[in-house]
């Protein structure tokens, strides 16, 4: 009868070894896009920070789709409201941009009627 119980751990600590490093790898792939996509948005003309619904209709134009608004039953939750133009989306608090995303597969507002 043969025993392997020094063996044992090197083939617990590879198999645990190999079990990390596959997240670490899709992590940082996760990281890079994130990193890419945010570059892109700061050398892009966007609607910024605290601009109001009319200023950014009469520079940027009619959006192609006003979604419905959320939120707005208690004041923790201000209404939020959704424009969408053919390469990025605007969110409002009440009247005003409080941020302003590019409509890329990279992020997760590919589709943001699937939220409506």
């Amino acid at each position: 009868m043969v025993k392997f119980t020094s063996s044992l751990p090197i083939i617990v600590m590879l198999a645990v070894t190999a079990g990390f490093a596959t997240p670490q790898v899709a992590r940082a792939t996760g990281d890079t896009l994130l990193m890419h996509r945010v570059q892109e948005e700061k050398g892009m003309n966007l609607p910024s920070r605290g601009m109001s619904m009319a200023q950014v209709e009469r520079t940027y134009g009619a959006p192609t789709r006003k979604l419905s608004p959320r939120g707005g039953d208690t004041s923790k939750h201000p209404q939020i409201n959704r424009w969408e133009y053919s390469s990025f989306i605007v969110y409002f608090e009440h009247e005003h941009v409080i941020h302003s995303v590019l409509n890329t597969p990279a992020g997760n507002n590919t589709n943001p009627t699937a939220a409506n």
